[in-house]
């Protein structure tokens, strides 16, 4: 197996089709497909489907993909730092389920480099492609939460992708609602209180479940509810439609206070947040120093870390 057969695949993908990617390459397309077959031949799987409409992948081929891309961004950073003059980029990437102190973290994270490059990504989506991006390591970390009721589901997953959950703080459940709800003012609400309320969620997909749900708890029944798939859109509707959603209760700059409050929720439920990683990758001294000014956050508003 070489580095050249890897791109071939890569590029086939991207293509869609041999012939372009041939033409791409400047390979031609016997040769390139004579390289793909002593790649299957050699591994014992097939990668790709040949018919009539063309090529597809198959489900070995999909696997073989990701560990493809991971070699080829390995040997571009190998490249880069031992081939160039220059210092190596600093590389970080976070996915996250929608918190605004995973955010607040990444923020202070890069405001306290000293490097003259860097490239850094955060991701706030579904909780399964969270999961999936740490196994697939296009992810260095991340941000879940655990319950009682998911626990059980997300663990026996995590497990099989030998990804490693660390915990971070335990939060009681609180709600967001609009400073202007009649409940704002109460010192502690349940979801009989909430029931008049549209019930605002995010949303998992297709194949999402409750065991993907980022709110811990939900009403039995809501008569009014709306999934969302960003931040800023579920603390607009909240204001705009006097919603709720149920979250940590830490709130930030960027929650606008003079709109929207927290309140404890009547619930004998919590969330354990942390972060996630993969087993078989070592942290980049970027993302160990996203870890640390994400515990120096939780601290800064009054939540007890979980030590390990």
């Amino acid at each position: 197996m070489t580095l050249l057969q890897l791109k071939y695949i890569v590029k086939i993908v991207e293509c869609g089709s041999m012939n372009e990617a041939s033409h791409e390459l400047y390979v031609s397309q016997p040769a390139l497909s004579s390289s793909v077959k002593e790649l299957e031949n050699e591994l014992g799987i097939e990668i790709f489907t040949r018919s009539s409409q063309g090529i597809a992948l198959t489900v070995d081929g999909a696997e073989f993909l990701t560990y493809a891309r991971q070699v080829l961004d390995q040997a571009d950073l190998l490249e880069e730092r031992y081939k160039n003059a220059k210092p190596r980029k600093q590389l970080c990437s976070v996915s996250t389920q929608h918190y605004m102190f995973a955010v607040e973290a990444f923020v202070e994270m890069i405001n306290s480099i000293k490097s003259d490059e860097y490239e850094f990504t955060i991701r706030e989506t579904r909780t399964k492609d969270i999961i999936e991006s740490v196994a697939n390591m296009r992810s260095d970390v991340g941000i879940i939460y655990l319950s009682d009721f998911n626990k059980d589901v997300i663990g026996k997953l995590l497990r099989g992708k030998h990804l490693e959950f660390h915990p971070l703080f335990r939060a009681p459940l609180h709600v967001f609602i609009s400073r202007n709800n009649p409940l704002a003012g109460k010192k502690v609400v349940t979801m009989e209180d909430l029931k008049p309320y549209p019930f605002i969620q995010y949303e998992q997909g297709e194949d999402g479940s409750f065991y993907f749900a980022e709110e811990a708890v939900w009403p039995e029944y809501s008569p009014k509810q709306i999934n969302v798939t960003d931040r800023a859109t579920i603390l607009n509707f909240i204001v705009g439609l006097n919603g709720y959603t149920v979250c940590t209760g830490i709130d930030n700059g960027d929650l606008n206070n003079e709109k929207i409050v927290t309140v404890p929720l009547d619930t004998d439920e919590t969330m354990l947040v942390g972060w996630i990683t993969n087993e078989r990758a070592k942290l980049s001294k970027a993302a160990e120093d996203y870890l640390t000014k994400l515990k120096s956050v939780v601290a800064s508003h009054g939540y007890k870390l979980i030590d390990r």
